[in-house]
């Protein structure tokens, strides 16, 4: 279902998944273009997540999916009190689905725990984006020179709660589980690898209950 959440800002749309009590995860999708790529997995995944009896939310942040705001309005210090305030609104345990970039949004969301896919720091974005910069644009958004200062050095938040990271088999990177499957944030156009996002739902599943337990 379609709800909302108000924060300072304004108020922004908030889809809901699977029953109405009990631990809730909330996908946080990454910025710019890569949300677009990757929206359609992260719905994947909810909508698996409530065929197995765990809630799910998919909050638009502000200046994304149908938020008002535009674009060159985004800085990290709102994006990170909409995604706190939206968590508070359910007023139920939270886990943290965070992909990509969006690994740098919950900081300071209350969560009992963190799943992140292919975590991305600040300076790796940044990279990211200049080879997809034209003039003070990014893959056709304009973004606010606030955000670009604020991501040199950034990197996913150290927490006190529990946290997993899960990357594909192509990643280098260290992680505690690998997947085999094509990076959605690289494809040309958004597609949705249905059996990447059974495995990725079967993880998050089980972490959400130990986690719970």
């Amino acid at each position: 279902m379609i709800d909302r959440y108000t924060w300072s800002g304004g108020t922004e749309a908030m889809l809901r998944f699977g029953p109405s009590t009990g631990v809730v995860v909330i996908a946080i999708l990454p910025l710019l273009e890569e949300a677009n790529r990757t929206r359609g997995l992260a719905v994947s995944i909810l909508r698996h997540l409530a065929d197995r009896g765990i809630a799910g939310a998919l909050p638009d942040l502000p200046g994304t999916g149908e938020s008002p705001l535009p674009t060159d309005a985004l800085c990290l210090p709102d994006l990170r009190t909409a995604l706190a305030t939206a968590v508070r609104s359910l007023n139920r345990p939270a886990v943290t689905l965070a992909i990509r970039s969006a690994a740098l949004l919950d900081a300071d969301a209350p969560m009992v725990a963190r799943w992140l896919l292919a975590p991305q720091g600040g300076d790796d974005l940044l990279r990211a984006w200049r080879r997809l910069s034209t003039g003070e644009m990014v893959a056709g958004n304009a973004v606010a020179p606030a955000l670009l200062a604020a991501l040199p050095g950034t990197d996913p938040v150290a927490s006190d709660v529990p946290t997993r990271v899960v990357r594909l088999d192509t990643d280098p990177r260290p992680a505690d589980m690998k997947l085999p499957g094509a990076p959605p944030w690289h494809r040309s156009e958004p597609d949705t690898d249905l059996t990447l996002g059974t495995a990725l739902a079967d993880d998050i599943a089980t972490w959400v209950r130990r986690c719970a337990a």
